[in-house]
């Protein structure tokens, strides 16, 4: 024992022991141990909490290793196994830290999140503490570079979502705080700048890896983290048991139209104005009277599904196909052109049949059994819908996959019901499915119903007369406060309100978010990349079915490769390449700029996932399939 004391040059002292550095984060004190190689991880908190002496529990404690990043928590690991050695320096610290969560109505809130767990089984466990069942997790954000009007300097977030209005706090201990809005919603909008394309690319770097946890992504406590819907890929959701998740995506939804991150025309926009006006209405309806109207809700909510009958992506199967023996086909006749940018000619008439996937043009009907003056095979084309109520407007703009690209056509419809069922058999068609599908009657009847409510009231005596509850700053994106005065936005609201006034709480929620859905670019994540071959940055977008090629000058699709076409997928981790194999086409090889590549390899392996999941399987969420679709290794 007499070498106890004796140190070596190396730092060990003579009986093979060394000074393991500690920091006590929650008394802010640092703490030495002689130890030895052999010692594990539990022996070593052991003994750190014995030299404290201080009577507190500290089973939330565990060991983070500054240098590698790394939470000690195999407490069976000796230091020798985990390579700790001298010059290490570690924390004793909390797992559990408080975050601020910034919520889509502007407010934040204070909750406590475990700092250890991975990224994907914490936002599991918020989702758990809000009492919210998800369809895909809503993953945690970093807050990116703020976008603001130089007008001002303040600085806004730029997006945001997750929780509405339900005082989910009540009861919760998880819950610490909620606070204010940060601003009011017109000061918001009237502040924001809409983002570019490449803006938006720019903002996606942001998203946390979900198989690391918090604390080994430089993550802080009491840091501000936007969450929101990161897959738009709503799984099963059913207004009756889902009320919590539908507000979630309206508020959601809201924010993405208010601040312009997706493009709409201007009778979409006040269709979604008087949708948003009515929801408002019919909220604070709902808050002075819901004890005495908790047995109508559920009445609402009852009556709701029956006149939609619907759940957003993956709800209710009609039955009323079920007697097809033959695919049902569409014939009609439709002006079928090019871009005008392409040919001097003008839309020309053809009579068109639509089987299957194929719709054939003919010079006429009566030349129908004859060979087709043109013939397209829609499978993984893009559909974009260019539609004017006023203006009775009903095209449906096509890019139909070839060698070297995309074919843009356009068809021309002549009403609203032509154009629903030719729209809805095109989106199918691009997914390789026909109308016997049993979502094809839904799809006409939804799209109707997007086109109904955009319909203005031309009778004035039934309109209601202008109130001061109408504020358009809260109703309407910045665009059209510039264009239009407040009066007039108001008339507009108020007008188009009439298609809307009859809905419940819930369904009008729920035609918002399909609104939502319909719009061209909903659901497209888009990110900067170098595509083999090309010198210069261009961008791709991912969605839940494809990833897509895009210019950002135009915003068109220049190609598009479908998942469901896909045999694998591989990253190569340190060029940051990401390349896709295809059954039947070349394969597709980019390097992501400005992003790590393993955001990208998520989004791809997240969509993935989430296909698999059905009806039939219980609730409970495959961790370790999510994780193996999505984690890599560097």
């Amino acid at each position: 024992m007499a070498l106890d004391g004796i140190r070596m040059p190396d730092g060990c002292y003579a009986d093979g022991t060394w000074e393991l550095k500690m920091h006590v984060t929650d008394l802010n004190k640092d703490v030495s141990l002689r130890v030895t190689g052999e010692i594990h991880i539990g022996g070593v908190m052991l003994k750190l909490v014995e030299k404290l002496d201080v009577k507190k529990d500290w089973s939330d404690h565990a060991l983070w290793w500054e240098k590698k990043k790394t939470w000690l928590l195999k407490t069976h690991w000796t230091l020798d196994k985990y390579g700790i050695q001298a010059d290490a320096r570690l924390l004793f610290t909390p797992q559990h830290k408080l975050l601020r969560l910034q919520l889509p109505n502007m407010k934040h809130m204070k909750v406590k999140v475990n700092f250890s767990d991975r990224v994907f089984k914490a936002v599991s466990d918020i989702c758990k503490t809000f009492r919210s069942i998800y369809s895909s997790p809503g993953l945690y954000s970093k807050t990116m570079t703020p976008t603001y009007d130089s007008r001002d300097g303040s600085p806004l977030s730029p997006t945001s979502a997750w929780f509405g209005d339900s005082p989910l706090s009540e009861g919760n201990p998880s819950i610490l705080a909620v606070s204010q809005p940060i601003s009011s919603p017109d000061i918001l909008v009237k502040l924001y700048k809409p983002p570019s394309l490449l803006d938006k690319a720019k903002i996606n770097q942001g998203w946390l890896d979900s198989s690391r946890s918090l604390m080994e992504q430089d993550v802080k406590e009491n840091e501000v983290l936007l969450l929101r819907f990161k897959y738009h890929s709503f799984f099963d959701l059913n207004p009756k048991y889902d009320a919590i998740r539908v507000n979630q995506l309206y508020e959601q939804a809201k924010w993405a139209i208010l601040l312009e991150e997706i493009e709409c025309t201007e009778e979409e926009m006040m269709m979604f104005a008087a949708l948003q006006y009515h929801i408002n209405k019919l909220s604070i309806m709902s808050s002075d009277n819901h004890m005495n109207n908790s047995e109508k809700e559920v009445d609402e909510v009852d009556a709701a599904l029956s006149d939609l009958e619907i759940t957003l992506e993956g709800g209710k199967t009609s039955n009323a196909l079920g007697d097809i023996t033959s695919i049902p086909e569409l014939a009609d006749y439709v002006k079928v052109f090019k871009p005008k940018k392409l040919t001097l000619k003008g839309p020309k008439q053809y009579w068109c049949t639509f089987k299957d996937i194929t719709i054939s043009c003919y010079k006429s009907r009566e030349e129908a059994h004859g060979i087709p003056a043109h013939q397209m095979n829609l499978r993984g084309c893009e559909v974009t819908p260019d539609v004017n109520i006023s203006g009775q407007k009903f095209n449906i703009k096509l890019l139909i996959p070839v060698a070297d690209g995309m074919n843009e056509i356009w068809l021309r419809c002549d009403t609203e019901r032509q154009y629903a069922q030719w729209m809805a058999a095109c989106r199918l068609a691009s997914k390789g499915k026909t109308m016997a599908d049993s979502s094809y009657n839904l799809e006409v009847q939804n799209i109707l119903s997007f086109l109904k409510m955009q319909h203005m009231n031309p009778d004035p005596q039934i309109i209601e007369p202008i109130t001061t509850d109408i504020n358009p700053e809260c109703l309407v994106s910045p665009r059209y406060l510039k264009k239009y005065k407040n009066k007039q936005i108001s008339a507009r609201i108020l007008e188009a309100h009439q298609n809307v006034a009859q809905m419940s709480l819930i369904e009008a929620k729920m035609r918002f978010i399909q609104a939502w859905q319909s719009l061209p670019e909903f659901g497209i994540t888009h990110f900067l990349a170098k595509f083999q071959g090309s010198k210069r940055e261009e961008l791709i977008g991912i969605t839940y079915n494809r990833l897509i090629r895009i210019d950002a000058s135009t915003r068109d699709a220049i190609k598009t490769w479908r998942f469901s076409n896909m045999k694998q997928w591989n990253v190569n981790w340190e060029i940051k390449m990401v390349t896709v194999e295809f059954a039947d086409e070349p394969s597709l090889s980019f390097i992501c700029a400005e992003v790590d590549c393993k955001v990208v390899h998520e989004f791809i392996g997240g969509y993935i996932f989430l296909s698999t999941r059905a009806k039939d399987q219980n609730e409970s969420l495959d961790e370790e399939m999510f994780y193996k679709l999505t984690s890599g290794w560097v």
